[in-house]
């Protein structure tokens, strides 16, 4: 994907993600810095399975699938966000990354 695709997914998949949380995460995200890493999966799959763990988890997350009508294929899942939750929760599932 391009830079401006990979922010639009980026940007899709946090608000997505802020709006499942409880209320008392979402605030105090918004209080403690609303803040965001960009790290990147290994694969298609890997989100998915990232996305998994995270369900488990019972942590706030949304796993964007793109439409596919510009660059990935319909369907193709393209971006995840984890939380907002304590950093220790969201570490468990996404501690072993790299940043973008």
């Amino acid at each position: 994907m391009g830079t401006g695709k990979l922010a639009a997914q980026v940007a899709h998949a946090s608000l997505e993600a802020y709006t499942a949380a409880e209320p008392d995460a979402q605030r105090a995200w918004r209080h403690g810095g609303q803040k965001k890493i960009v790290l990147e999966g290994d694969s298609e799959s890997h989100l998915q399975e990232l996305d998994t763990e995270a369900r488990q988890a019972g942590l706030a997350h949304a796993l964007v699938t793109d439409a596919g009508h510009t660059q990935p294929a319909p369907g193709t899942a393209t971006a995840l966000a984890v939380g907002p939750a304590p950093e220790a929760a969201v570490d468990r599932i996404t501690g072993s990354l790299g940043l973008y």
